[in-house]
C-alpha cells in the first residue's frame, strides 16, 4: 500500500517537467473556444437557462474540434471535443422537444393565463384538466341553444371562452353568462355522481360563442383520482354560483330598489312580470273593508308608523316616520301574492316577498 502511494506521489510531484515553452501562442480558434466555454458556464437554471448553457458549451466544444484538427493535430483532442459537442446538441434537442410538448393551443393557453395562473395552478395539473376535455373547443352560433328547459340532460360541465349566453326560465330572462364563467355550474352541483337530471333553465347564445366541455363521467373520475383538482373545481364552481346569485340580487335591486337576501329560496317569482296595477278605486275599496268581519289582519307598510290602538288620535297629530328603506311601487302586489300564514308572520308591504322584516342589507 505504501509503495502505491509513493508511486502516485512521484507521478504528481516529480513528473516530467516541461523542457521548453512554446514561443508562439495558439491560434484564434483556441481562444474563441475558451471564450464560449466561459460564457456557457455562466448560464442560469430553468429551461431557458439550459438553452443558454448548452448552446454556448456546444459552440465552444465545436471550436475545440476545429482547433484540434487544424492547429494541435491531435486525434484525442478532436475525439473528446466531438463527443462533448454531440452531448450538448442532444441536450438542446431534448429541450426543444420539451418546449414543444408543453405548448398549449391558443385558447387553452389564454384560459390558463386568465383563470388558472392567478391561482398558481401547476401546469401539469392544468394539462390533466385539458386532457379530460380532449382539448376540443366547441362553438355555438347566434341564437343556438345550449340547453332546453326540461329536456336537455345534465351530462357535462362547460366553461364559456368567448361570447355571451342568455339564461331564461319559462320565457323570463334571468341573467347572462360571460366569458370564463361556467355555463351549468348550478346544475352540476345539484346532482350527485350517481344521479341524473335535466336542465331547469334554457341557455341560448346571444352571440357567436366558443366553449369547452368536460363529460360528466370523465370529470368525476378525474376529481375522484386527483384531490388537488377536486378542491380546485370546488372553489371555482362555488365562486361561479355565488357570482350568479349576486347578479340576480343586483337585478332585483335595479328593479325594485331593495336588497334581497340571496340565502332565501324561491326568489324567481319576484322576477316574473308584475300584475297590472288595480288602480286607486280598487285600493280604496280594499281599505274600506272592515277588519271585524273575520278577515286575516292586513299587512302594514314599513314606511308608515301605525297609531296605537288604545289612543285613537288624528293622523295629522302623529306624522309618519321617515322610511328606513326605499319602498317599491308594486310591493303591495307582490305581497298580496303570498297569503299570510298567521298574524305574527304577515309579510310587510314594504319588504320583499319571503324576506324577514329585520333582514340586514347585503
Amino acid at each position: 500500500m505504501s509503495t502505491n502511494s509513493s508511486t502516485v506521489g512521484q507521478l504528481l510531484w516529480q513528473g516530467p517537467v516541461c523542457i521548453g515553452w512554446k514561443q508562439d501562442l495558439e491560434g484564434a480558434v483556441y481562444h474563441l473556444a475558451n471564450c464560449f466555454l466561459l460564457l456557457g458556464f455562466m448560464g442560469g437554471s430553468g429551461v431557458y437557462g439550459c438553452f443558454y448553457l448548452f448552446g454556448f458549451l456546444g459552440t465552444g466544444y465545436l471550436c475545440c474540434v476545429l482547433w484540434g484538427w487544424f492547429d494541435a493535430c491531435g486525434l484525442d483532442i478532436v475525439l473528446w471535443s466531438l463527443l462533448l459537442t454531440t452531448a450538448c446538441l442532444l441536450q438542446l434537442a431534448h429541450l426543444v422537444f420539451r418546449l414543444h410538448e408543453d405548448t398549449l393551443p391558443e385558447e387553452f393557453d389564454l384560459l390558463y393565463r386568465t383563470l388558472y395562473l392567478p391561482l398558481q395552478v401547476p401546469l401539469q395539473a392544468y394539462k390533466e384538466i385539458v386532457h379530460c376535455c380532449e382539448e376540443q373547443v366547441l362553438t355555438l352560433a347566434t341564437e343556438q341553444t345550449y340547453a332546453v328547459e326540461g329536456e336537455t340532460p345534465i351530462n357535462r360541465l362547460s366553461l364559456l371562452l368567448s361570447g355571451r349566453v342568455r339564461v331564461s326560465q319559462d320565457g323570463q330572462f334571468l341573467h347572462y353568462i360571460f366569458p370564463y364563467q361556467f355555463m351549468d355550474s348550478p346544475e352540476w352541483e345539484s346532482l350527485q355522481p350517481s344521479e341524473e337530471g335535466v336542465f331547469q333553465v334554457t341557455l341560448t347564445a346571444e352571440t357567436a360563442c366558443s366553449y369547452i366541455s368536460w363529460p360528466r363521467k370523465s370529470l368525476h373520475l378525474l376529481l375522484a383520482k386527483e384531490r388537488y383538482i377536486s378542491r380546485l373545481f370546488s372553489a371555482l364552481l362555488g365562486y361561479d354560483i355565488s357570482e350568479k346569485l349576486y347578479g340576480l340580487n343586483d337585478k332585483l335591486f335595479a328593479k325594485f330598489g331593495l336588497r334581497f337576501d340571496i340565502r332565501l329560496p324561491s326568489l324567481y317569482h319576484v322576477l316574473g312580470p308584475a300584475a297590472p296595477d288595480p288602480g286607486p278605486e280598487s285600493t280604496e275599496e280594499d281599505e274600506g273593508v272592515p277588519e271585524a268581519a273575520g278577515a286575516p289582519p292586513r299587512a302594514t307598510p314599513t314606511n308608515v308608523r301605525p297609531a296605537p290602538p288604545c289612543s285613537p288620535t288624528p293622523a295629522a297629530a302623529d306624522p309618519p316616520a321617515p322610511p328606513s328603506r326605499m319602498s317599491r311601487p308594486d310591493s303591495g302586489i307582490l305581497a298580496s301574492r303570498t297569503p299570510p300564514q298567521s298574524g305574527s308572520q304577515v309579510t310587510s308591504m314594504g319588504q320583499a316577498p319571503l324576506a324577514p322584516v329585520h333582514t340586514p342589507e347585503l
